[in-house]
């Protein structure tokens, strides 16, 4: 029972609630990035290359025969999933930044003067005491 208490109160923590909300946002974010660059961004750009399809580039490693398929190395999902990636790094990039810039920054305290030493004190107890005889 003593481990489900401890459990509980490390679930229950701030830290492991907020990792847990990113992680659902951050999965609904990368759909979202997902869909942009695969069907907005690709499209155009695709166009733009004489309607290539990175999805399209593949090396046929062995050909296919009868009921076996092709085996092949899809090497353009591999620049396809470049491409999210750094997409979904720019954009998180970007809104961290404009959060970062939104927030307040607190105004520094103005720290008191640190009290006199020893030597200061005595220093103006002479140099009172020169102005009283003057």
């Amino acid at each position: 029972m003593k481990i489900l208490q401890e459990f509980k109160a490390f679930a229950m923590r701030g830290n492991v609630l907020d990792l847990a909300v990113a992680v659902i946002i951050g999965a609904a974010f990368g759909k979202i990035v997902t869909s942009f660059v695969n069907d907005i961004l690709m499209p155009p750009l695709g166009v733009l290359m004489g309607g290539l399809d990175f999805k399209d580039y593949v090396w046929v490693m062995i050909q296919a025969t009868g009921d076996k398929p092709a085996v092949t190395l899809n090497y353009g999902m591999f620049i396809q999933n470049i491409i999210d990636f750094l997409i979904i790094a720019a954009s998180i990039f970007l809104l961290i930044r404009a959060l970062s810039h939104l927030k307040k920054k607190p105004e520094p305290e103005v720290a008191a003067p640190a009290p006199p030493t020893k030597d200061q004190q005595l220093l103006e107890e002479i140099r009172d005491i020169l102005k009283a005889k003057n």
